[in-house]
C-alpha cells in the first residue's frame, strides 16, 4: 500500500472555519490536495509543495494535528486504497497563478457544509475527524476573525 501526504487547507473568519477543496485531475470530484513525498522532503515540506501545486495556496502547517486516512481511488481495473496523512494548513495566501491551475478548480466550503462537497465515505470520515479538531485548531492558531473586507469569497 502506498503512503502519501496531504493538506486540509482552512481559513477562519467571522463566520467560522472553512476548508478549501480542489477538483481531481479529471475534474470529477472535489478532493483535498495530496501527493507523494519527494526525495529528502519532510512531511511539512511536501504538504506545502502540494498545497501550492494543486491549490495555489500558502500557509502554516499545523504538524500537531495529523490525520491518517485510507483514501480510495477507482481506476478502470480496480479500486485502490492509499494511506494519506493529512495536515491542517492555515491558509495565509491565495495565489492567482499556480502550477496546476489549468487542471484544477478550487472552492471554499464552510466547515459545517464541507461534508457535502464529496459523497465518498472516506472523505466524509476525514472531514468529520477534522471537524472534531476545530476547538484545538482555533486555539492553536489564535487568529482573530478577519475584517469584512478581507474575508474569503464564498
Amino acid at each position: 500500500m502506498q503512503h502519501k501526504i496531504g493538506v486540509i487547507p482552512f481559513s477562519i473568519d467571522g463566520d467560522g472555519m472553512a476548508i478549501m477543496f480542489v477538483t481531481s485531475q479529471n475534474g470529477g470530484q472535489w478532493i483535498l490536495p495530496k501527493g507523494n513525498l519527494e526525495a529528502r522532503e519532510s512531511h511539512k515540506q511536501g504538504c506545502k509543495r502540494e498545497a501550492f501545486e494543486e491549490a495555489g495556496v500558502k500557509g502554516k502547517i499545523l504538524e500537531n494535528f495529523p490525520i491518517t486516512a485510507l483514501i480510495t481511488k477507482t481506476t478502470a481495473s480496480a479500486v485502490e486504497e492509499t494511506a494519506v496523512t493529512y495536515y491542517p494548513m492555515l491558509v495565509t495566501k491565495e495565489l492567482d497563478k499556480w502550477p496546476e491551475k489549468s487542471k484544477r478548480q478550487r472552492r471554499w466550503a464552510p466547515l459545517k457544509q464541507a461534508h457535502r462537497m464529496n459523497d465518498r465515505q472516506d472523505f466524509r470520515r476525514l472531514i468529520k475527524q477534522f471537524t472534531a479538531f476545530e476547538p484545538w485548531l482555533l486555539a492553536s492558531v489564535k487568529q482573530k476573525p478577519l475584517p469584512p473586507k478581507q474575508r474569503r469569497p464564498r
